[in-house]
């Protein structure tokens, strides 16, 4: 199976913006140059999440959204203050391919099921943001940012959200986020191995071993970052010839 390389848009107050365990946020550059220019860089797919939308009880900019629609040319994740099915169906109608959901489907799962009967189980991701508990059992399910803690653990959350009906769950370590010290392969893992659906691996991304680890030993269908393309460390195409490199099927 092919595997995704997908950069990822925090946007904040019309910034991209990035930090470290979901604080301390740095000006990573603007949304429309950066959205092209991974376009053009051979990006599978972009992943643009209004980070405050939620926190800030405010609808997406979906203003923005039609603007990166239009000068990309691969498909367009968004998330960030997702909470009925309308929302679903005014970020589709701006130009979005898929449409991630998280806290609202926390407090409110039907709301998974109500919107994969509407548009199709391919239009629904599923962000899941975990953090591990102090006494290693397993991982917890944080919404609002990572600011709240629900108690779900993520492993039956991830099994519950497939059965609703989401086809890809966004997969989010909150330990490893912005760290650059690899992504948690032992949660991508156990998750990937619960569900039959495509996981996409997020949070820790520092070198290209990263993403052959994710892959290889976390089992993930695609590989998120973000920092580590915004600011130039890895470029998408050497990476992708080096996990070609490695026998992992990509498309240059």
């Amino acid at each position: 199976m092919v595997k995704r390389i997908i950069p990822c848009l925090d946007v904040h107050n019309g910034r991209i913006v990035k930090g470290v365990n979901f604080v301390n946020l740095v000006d990573a550059g603007d949304p429309f140059s950066c959205a092209e220019a991974y376009s053009n860089a051979g990006a599978d797919e972009l992943v643009f999440l209004d980070i405050t939308a939620t926190s800030d009880n405010r609808n997406t900019v979906t203003d923005m959204i039609t603007e990166i629609s239009k000068i990309i040319k691969i498909p367009l994740t968004v998330g960030g203050g997702i909470r009925t099915v309308e929302d679903f169906e005014r970020i589709i109608k701006s130009g979005a391919s898929k449409v991630g959901v998280n806290s609202a489907a926390v407090k409110n799962p039907s709301l998974i099921s109500d919107a994969a009967t509407s548009f199709g189980t391919q239009y629904i991701v599923c962000a899941i943001d975990a953090r591990r508990r102090k006494d290693g059992s397993g991982w917890d399910v944080y919404t609002n940012a990572g600011k709240v803690n629900t108690g779900f653990d993520v492993i039956e959350w991830a099994v519950q959200v497939e059965q609703l009906g989401a086809g890809e769950i966004l997969l989010t370590s909150m330990d490893m986020d912005g760290t650059k010290k690899g992504y948690d392969l032992d949660l991508t893992r156990q998750v990937a191995e619960a569900v039959s659906i495509p996981v996409i691996a997020s949070g820790g991304a520092g070198t290209m071993e990263h993403f052959y680890d994710a892959i290889t030993i976390g089992k993930a269908d695609a590989v998120l970052a973000a920092s580590l393309f915004h600011f130039g460390e890895v470029e998408i195409f050497e990476l992708k010839t080096y996990l070609k490199n490695c026998g992992i099927e990509v498309k240059i």
